[in-house]
């Protein structure tokens, strides 16, 4: 077997290979590169000794059974008996499931996770977006302080864990997209600044110094990066790609680093005879993130809209503090807009910047499914200090009228684990680093953050506290009880009309109508036939839809059809969606 490991500023670099050590020799073409041959089978445990260190993990160890700080282990990805044949599935036309393994259920593995598959095949969703599930120090944690993204977190169930998640995904008819962090690796357990300049001080980003994209030695780090990602959408057969705060990937080089990697992904693609795509976390507010390439934009397939959501957030709770304050200030005016032109902050004025922010979205070359639209996320619940989610504060008749928002909107929906049944279980930020000055660092760091905004520190959870994970786990007897049951069927009701109405996944987000009063907080968007009608306020609503000749399709409340001068009352807290007459 060939061991090969870029290391550009080592004397001498030797592999530790089942306790034999083995010396490498330079590569004879490839500067910075030692490479040796050794027997080894899958599971063997290796690391690399640079200049007489202590072995250290493989840069891209597929897998760390030890944790980061252990060796790696060898890994026969053709050795795995996959049970299915896959064809992949589209993002057109998709409605995502966020969900975190390690809270899905209080066992926190994949198996675990996988035997609750078929509630989200019931559901209608069509893909699960796995949050990241790189090793990271301890057991639980949230996993954006995750190192070697090449390998599988071990407590989940390592390489061989994922694939049979995967597995059984595609088995229910489900793809599988991951969460992947290439802005930085966590403190703990990164080892690779001892291999060579994967991080640069020419750039600084709130984790320290950046992962070099751009500086010398950038162009080992971007491959690197690119080839992780190609890995995980080979070796595990998924199917998407999400991307961390891409605004936190500093590169000044003339082909971006993202491009590089659309480009990529769209020739893996090609390769293996299904769609695959990327979808961006970024809050920049730029189309140029998914305009196709021969546009000279970068080429990714889609992009979280977390404008859309703080629109939704605010109409729905009407919170004001941070960069809700845009929002808060009309609220509904700031949701319809973010329903027909895409972002808040096209060119406008954002106070919590303070500065002019975004771009507009040229609506008629942007189809509408490269945008993510989403009422909860894991970073919209678990930043907030109790981590507390809408069905904490919320009535069920609005946690129905954010999934009337979100399903038929415009957008690609994405949901967060629990949300379909309105957990009442919060979902916290929860740590388990074994490093006690980390682990307090966090501790301290953390509510501090929230004290400076008037919480208590004794009242914000500790990460580290066993505890706080705890209850970050979804309780899967609520389900089956009201008012989550209710909620449920709800939101597979608004699936299945998504699916077989063919004007709620139109992608002309030119085609978008909307109406609304402010003061009597009631709001109706037209999609071709179809119409979502919205009453946030606590009094009955009288909405003017114009004559027509409409029925009502589904309604949180029982509703009846819009009166023949096109009248339609709705019960506070309440939402329907209407049909042509005979549809």
């Amino acid at each position: 077997m060939l061991f090969e490991v870029w290391a550009p500023q080592a004397d001498r670099v030797a592999l530790k290979l089942e306790g034999a050590t083995h010396d490498m020799e330079p590569h004879p073409v490839r500067p910075g590169w030692w490479l040796t041959e050794a027997g080894a089978r899958d599971g063997d445990r290796y690391g690399y000794v640079v200049d007489g260190g202590h072995p250290l993990p493989d840069p891209r160890s597929r897998r760390q059974p030890d944790g980061p700080d252990g060796l790696s282990a060898v890994v026969d990805h053709d050795g795995f008996p996959w049970q299915r044949s896959w064809e992949g599935r589209r993002l057109s036309g998709a409605v995502l499931y966020e969900l975190h393994i390690g809270t899905y259920t209080d066992a926190g593995t994949f198996d675990a996770a996988a035997a609750r598959l078929a509630h989200l095949a019931e559901l209608g969703v069509t893909h699960v977006e796995l949050m990241p599930v790189c090793p990271f120090p301890g057991r639980h944690g949230w996993g954006y302080d995750g190192v070697a993204p090449w390998a599988v977190h071990e407590p989940y169930g390592g390489p061989e864990g994922l694939k049979r998640f995967v597995d059984a995904a595609h088995a229910h008819g489900l793809g599988v997209v991951l969460d992947v962090v290439h802005n930085h690796l966590g403190p703990s357990g990164n080892h690779l600044p001892a291999f060579g300049p994967y991080f640069t001080d020419t750039h600084h980003t709130p984790w320290g110094a950046a992962v070099n994209l751009d500086a010398p030695g950038s162009d080992e780090v971007r491959a690197y990066l690119l080839e992780s990602a190609l890995a995980w959408l080979r070796d595990y057969r998924l199917d998407g790609l999400r991307l961390d705060a891409v605004h936190a990937l500093f590169d000044t080089r003339a082909l971006p680093f993202l491009e590089e990697l659309s480009t990529a992904v769209d020739v893996l693609s090609v390769q293996l005879g299904r769609p695959l795509f990327l979808v961006a976390e970024s809050d920049r507010c730029d189309p140029h993130t998914t305009a196709p390439r021969a546009q000279s934009g970068l080429g990714l397939h889609a992009q979280w809209n977390d404008d859309f959501h703080h629109a939704l957030h605010t109409a729905l709770t009407g919170e004001s503090q941070g960069y809700y304050a845009d929002f808060a200030r009309a609220p509904l005016a700031a949701l319809a807009k973010t329903l027909t032109r895409v972002f808040f902050h096209d060119g406008t004025y954002s106070s919590f910047r303070g500065r002019t922010h975004g771009r507009r979205v040229d609506r008629t070359r942007t189809p509408a499914h490269r945008f993510l639209g989403y009422a909860q996320t894991h970073d919209q619940i678990g930043n907030r200090a109790l981590g507390d989610r809408l069905s904490a504060t919320l009535s069920p008749g609005l946690l129905a009228c954010a999934a009337a928002l979100v399903l038929t909107g415009p957008y690609t929906p994405m949901l967060f684990m629990g949300e379909e049944w309105g957990a009442r279980t919060p979902w916290q930020y929860f740590t388990d680093h074994p490093d006690p000055e980390l682990a307090e660092a966090v501790r301290t760091g953390r509510r501090r953050e929230f004290a400076a905004h008037g919480w208590a520190e004794e009242d914000v959870p500790d990460p580290q506290d066993p505890a706080t994970r705890a209850r970050s786990c979804l309780d899967w007897d609520e389900p089956g009880k009201e008012p989550h049951a209710r909620v449920l069927a709800w939101y597979r009701e608004l699936i299945a009309l998504r699916r077989t109405r063919p004007d709620l996944t139109d992608p002309d987000i030119a085609a978008v109508k909307v109406v609304h009063d402010e003061e009597a907080r009631w709001l109706t968007f037209r999609r071709g036939d179809i119409r979502t009608v919205v009453n946030l306020g606590k009094e009955p609503a009288v909405i003017p839809l114009g004559r027509n000749n409409c029925r009502v399709l589904a309604s949180w409340e029982p509703v009846q059809p819009p009166h023949p001068d096109g009248e339609f009352r709705l019960p506070p807290e309440s939402c329907a969606v209407l049909g042509p007459a005979g549809s």
